[in-house]
């Protein structure tokens, strides 16, 4: 069917926190910095509970797009360690 292009939301994060507190579809994440031991975890809640695990700890590197095509059922909470900029895009 050719290229499809996938479009959503997006928050800009540097730190831990909630991106949305509803349920959606992850697109992906894209790390535009990372340094200084830098580490994601993405959890599906919508407050700041770490039971339901999307991802688990990774490491991630600079000018690199995650493609993670995830739905999640009640909101987006993405644990930060160290140094990360990086642009969540969500549906």
């Amino acid at each position: 069917m050719g290229n499809q292009v996938i479009t959503g939301g997006y928050k800009v994060i540097s730190a831990t926190g909630n991106v949305t507190p509803i349920q959606g579809d992850l697109i992906g994440i894209w790390v535009s910095a990372a340094s200084a031991t830098p580490t994601i975890t993405i959890y599906d809640s919508a407050t700041t509970t770490t039971t339901t695990p999307i991802a688990t700890v990774f490491t991630p590197a600079s000018a690199t797009f995650y493609s993670l095509p995830v739905s999640y059922t009640v909101g987006l909470y993405i644990v930060i360690g160290g140094t990360v900029s990086a642009t969540v895009l969500f549906a």
